[in-house]
């Protein structure tokens, strides 16, 4: 090895060249920026040699800008210098190289400076961008923790070599995409992203000075954690920046004034990790491994509502912990007991949000827990629960294709059905009272037990059973007469989706994810398209189920929602609750979407006392959709005439007869009948085909 002092201190004795360049050579690079320590290992190669940089995939939402979730070993986007604003690259240059663009790859001026300095009792660093490139990119061959002359040489001619090789704005660029800046986040656009919300291209002056703050430190700098701490650094770098004529003083000043502010949740969707799992999972059984990285991922997901679901969740859900008399661990005192290392399993009550749009089927909002890092198990996609009365629909909609007119009475009473094993079974309601003789509307409003039973029992369990699976209701169900009030396991996504084939008048579409995956160079990875939907109901049934579905949400179980939604907001849908208040939900659809709520505890047990679909369900339901349509036009697909073979009449709410010259305006209302099965259309006694009373197996 030659004299390293030799071309920096002429004039000196090798002996003292030598002292000095020791001394110059460790203060090159005393301490490597913490930006640039602790570098994962790897066989990089030639050390002079500017290398591919491992990526992260990008998963974004419909609108193909904000991001939701961010998969890989290293959290990088590489983007190319040319796309930043100036004055962000600049910004670095001015806090740690000012002489980048003199230099050979080596400050000479800076490391007689830093000499100086050091002899005066100030010891600094005086690596320059390249050197601390070569050693991030190349920590195989230039151990940064290696404190000898030799590797400070080592690195010295790697970057001389470097510099030889490459463009300052190629080496600059590789610089900035391999700083790291704390939480895994590495390079200017994923910091950028995940700091301030949006790409590198589109940072401010203040903010991309914020960035050029943190290499020093990022623990230190951090932004979100110090914002005082990265403010005065950050107008440090913004006066170097004015002083080496980068930006005006004026620009600088102004800069300088504003407060620093990040956004929430990492810049990533809140609540939106249970739906990044699902595109995870769904993208590696396509073949494409998203971990690897470089991937960038367009999903289904509306960003909006998915805020108004997590949200809506999060409020009710701690509203009702809060509430007089409530048992179970709460959500808050897990949090303390887990701060304080004595958290065992959550037990907290726990709920479960999906909206879809049912035309498509696209997954628009999917929330599988209150708290993904708690518990990642998603309660959306992956546990079955028992609907409740929320599988009445699919019982109403067996009765309405066998004929059975919405006006029909039925008797809301005491009746005992005959099993096969010889024990009998005997449905009661809710609220410990029969109501005697009501319609359909009325009786699927009021959520009456024992009318649900005697549809299963005439539709024959066989044809419901059928019905709701054509529909999606992907579950096992038993043919007794408790599974018309619901007693079987259903997974929310399945029980959502078959919901929807009331909104697009029996039309069933699978749901879906994912919408675009395009690798490193915007060439389509995967792309799956809509799968074509299937014919699952008669659109006639359908729409007049649909109609019924208006009964519980305007006058129902389900009115409580209408204190959120409001009026202009057409909206049908049905509460479900099940035996010893263990499961809550509300199942329900407007034009433009159709959305799911569930509540309960992992471990099955009472939520409390009197604890309803109608009263926790539908609440979150109605708030997360309220807030959706702040600003925005409610579809007009609910406007559309019926489909041939429905007929409509003007009835009384009273009686469920043809209204006439004496029914009063308040009691006049709109009905919609299989044709055929209208009042006048033949002689029809509902009470020859349901007796009130017992019902034979």
């Amino acid at each position: 090895m030659g004299d390293p002092g030799a071309g920096i201190f002429p004039g000196m004795s090798v002996t003292s060249r030598r002292r000095s360049a020791a001394l110059v050579l460790a203060l090159a690079a005393p301490v490597a920026p913490a930006a640039l320590r602790a570098q994962p290992a790897r066989s990089t190669g030639d050390p002079a040699r500017i290398i591919p940089l491992p990526q992260s995939s990008v998963i974004f939402a419909r609108d193909g800008q904000t991001v939701i979730g961010e998969v890989g070993r290293e959290i990088r986007t590489s983007v190319p210098l040319r796309t930043l604003p100036r004055y962000l690259p600049a910004a670095f240059v001015a806090v740690e190289d000012k002489r980048f663009y003199q230099h050979n790859g080596v400050d000479v001026v800076g490391i007689a400076g830093a000499l100086k300095d050091a002899l005066g009792g100030d010891v600094r660093g005086a690596s320059t961008i390249t050197q601390l490139l070569v050693g991030n990119m190349h920590p195989d061959a230039v151990d940064r923790r290696d404190k000898s002359i030799e590797r400070k040489v080592r690195e010295q001619q790697y970057a001389i070599e470097m510099d030889r090789r490459y463009s300052k704005e190629q080496i600059l660029e590789a610089f900035l995409n391999t700083i790291s800046f704390g939480h895994g986040w590495y390079g200017v656009d994923a910091a950028a992203r995940h700091y301030f919300g949006k790409p590198a291209s589109r940072v401010t002056l203040a903010e991309a000075a914020s960035l050029a703050s943190m290499p020093k430190s990022p623990v230190l700098y951090d932004p979100a954690r110090y914002p005082e701490r990265n403010r005065e650094r950050r107008n440090v770098v913004l006066a170097l920046m004015a002083e080496q004529g980068y930006i005006t003083r004026a620009q600088a000043a102004e800069a300088q004034a504003e407060p620093v502010r990040t956004v929430g949740d990492d810049g990533v969707l809140a609540a939106s990790r249970y739906f990044v799992r699902v595109v995870q999972a769904q993208a590696q059984r396509a073949g494409v491994p998203l971990a690897a990285g470089g991937y960038r991922v367009r999903t289904t997901l509306d960003p909006a509502l998915q805020l108004a679901a997590a949200r809506a969740l999060a409020e009710r859900a701690e509203a009702l912990e809060a509430t007089r008399g409530w048992r179970h661990q709460t959500l808050a005192q897990y949090k303390a007991q887990k701060a304080a290392g004595r958290a065992g399993p959550p037990a907290y009550l726990q709920g479960a949000v999906v909206a879809m749009d049912p035309q498509t089927g696209d997954v628009l909002a999917l929330v599988g827990g209150r708290d993904y890092d708690d518990s990642p198990y998603n309660r959306a996609v992956e546990a079955r629960r028992q609907p409740g009365s929320s599988f009445k629909p699919f019982v109403y909609a067996a009765a309405v294709a066998q004929g059975v007119a919405p006006n029909a009475t039925v008797g809301d009473t005491a009746i005992s059905v005959v099993l096969p094993n010889g024990r009998t079974y005997s449905p009661g309601n809710s609220d410990d009272q029969f109501l005697g003789l009501l319609t359909l509307r009325e009786a699927l409003g009021r959520s009456r037990n024992p009318v649900a039973v005697q549809l299963w029992q005439q539709a024959t369990p066989d044809s419901v059973i059928a019905l709701a699976r054509r529909a999606g209701v992907n579950a096992q169900i038993p043919p007794y007469p408790s599974s018309a009030l619901g007693a079987m396991g259903v997974r929310p996504l399945d029980f959502v989706g078959a919901y929807g084939t009331f909104a697009t008048l029996g039309q069933r579409a699978e749901a879906r994810f994912v919408a675009r995956v395009e690798d490193a160079a915007g060439r389509a990875a995967w792309a799956p398209a809509p799968a074509a939907p299937t014919a699952a109901l008669d659109p006639r049934v359908a729409y007049v189920v649909r109609d019924l579905l208006r009964e519980p949400v305007e006058r129902g179980t389900a009115a409580g929602l209408r204190r959120y939604l409001p009026a202009r907001v057409p909206a049908a849908g049905k509460t479900g609750t099940t035996s010893d208040n263990v499961d809550v939900w509300f199942v329900g659809m407007t034009p433009d979407v159709v959305a799911g709520v569930w509540l309960g505890f992992d471990a099955p047990k009472t939520i409390t006392s009197g604890a309803a679909g109608g009263t926790l369900a539908a609440p979150v339901w109605g708030q997360m959709l309220a807030r959706w349509y702040q600003g925005r036009p409610v579809g007009d697909a609910w406007n559309a005439p019926p489909p041939p073979g429905v007929v409509a009449a003007e009835l009384d709410r009273q009686t469920g007869l043809p209204a006439d010259s004496l029914t009063p305006p308040a009691r006049r209302y709109t009905e919609y009948f299989l044709d055929g099965t209208q009042p006048g259309a033949r002689p029809f006694d509902p009470l020859t085909i349901f007796r009130a009373g017992a019902v034979g197996p």
